[in-house]
């Protein structure tokens, strides 16, 4: 995956420096002739070749939702012996996922669900953007990861006839997961069982901000984030805003299993100003609550218990809790 990011980085850094330039060479266009945009773009195989974006678009906005909408328009989709060749396929899609973040949503939703149903050309190919989808927006260690980007696509190959049943039933239970805790939604709640046996709701919990960690003390990843974040000057910066009348910021860490043996002899190692619990009869992990696909998994709610980030990543929390002292 790598090499796929860093190749992409560059054409993403190209495209961006060629789209700002060609939209101040020329005066702005605010209509754009139908029949312009209705040009051929001939198919070119064995090889991925960008569509050519007419020269009567020249807002840099406009240029980039012509791109995502005709983006594979010279790509063959035909050929499913172009699966095999990541170096131009997967490649191509990398660079996709990266003009898909300049559009507005609508455009990037629309865009993919083109996509799709262009790929329907071939069952094979079809399969193949699926799982290509699945890696890059879903998977876990993906730097492209997003689930908004996901849903649509999923929302097309559940119902899609070019799949197997077995795959089909593997996105359904990924649709029913991403469409959980999506930000700007409130959160499930759950009980957390603290080490003396006392059990609370998570919404009991009052506080400005909370950080929710679900952990596993056998987990090297867990103890190097839980490190993270404890000498995180701006989450110290946060805690030291706790007073008696006003909580700025609490850690709840939640063990997702079932030794609690283990991880009540880890309980001294973890910091002493967090909340620290277990899921008796790992109860969320049965009921679905919470789509913990690795472990650690990290969320940041509001004070009403909604999400700001899902499934997200020490410096994404750090930016936020930075942002008001920029």
């Amino acid at each position: 995956m790598s090499r796929f990011f860093l190749k992409s980085f560059f054409l993403f850094s190209t495209f961006l420096v060629i789209y700002s330039c060609s939209s101040s060479k020329k005066a702005q266009v605010d209509t754009i002739d139908e029949d312009s945009l209705k040009r051929e773009q001939t198919i070119v195989p064995d090889t991925f070749v960008f569509p050519d974006v007419p020269d009567e678009i020249t807002k840099a906005e406009a240029r980039a939702e012509y791109l995502v909408m005709h983006y594979w328009d010279r790509f063959d989709f035909a050929d499913e012996k172009l699966t095999l060749r990541p170096e131009i396929t997967e490649q191509a899609f990398v660079d996709y996922i990266n003009i898909l973040s300049l559009v507005p949503f609508d455009k990037a939703k629309e865009s993919l669900i083109l996509t799709l149903k262009k790929a329907g050309a071939d069952n094979v190919m079809y399969s193949y953007f699926g799982t290509l989808s699945d890696k890059y927006f879903y998977g876990s260690n993906s730097p492209f990861r997003n689930e908004e980007f996901y849903i649509p696509v999923l929302q097309e190959l559940v119902n899609s006839n070019f799949i197997s049943e077995a795959d089909k039933s593997r996105y359904r239970f990924q649709l029913e997961m991403v469409m959980k805790n999506r930000v700007g939604q409130t959160a499930n709640d759950f009980s957390y069982t603290l080490a003396s046996g006392q059990t609370k709701k998570m919404y009991s919990i009052r506080s400005e901000y909370l950080v929710l960690m679900f952990s596993n003390p056998g987990c090297s990843t867990c103890a190097s984030v839980t490190n993270a974040l404890a000498k995180s000057p701006t989450l110290n910066e946060a805690f030291s805003m706790n007073s008696p009348t006003r909580t700025m910021i609490t850690v709840l860490t939640v063990y997702p299993d079932e030794d609690i043996n283990e991880w009540r002899s880890h309980l001294p190692q973890m910091p002493a100003n967090w909340i620290h619990s277990y899921d008796k009869g790992t109860v969320i992990t049965k009921q679905k609550l919470y789509d913990i696909r690795a472990i650690p998994t990290l969320y940041l709610l509001d004070k009403d218990k909604k999400v700001i980030l899902k499934d997200t990543s020490i410096e994404a929390i750090e930016s936020f809790f930075a942002k008001p002292n920029e």
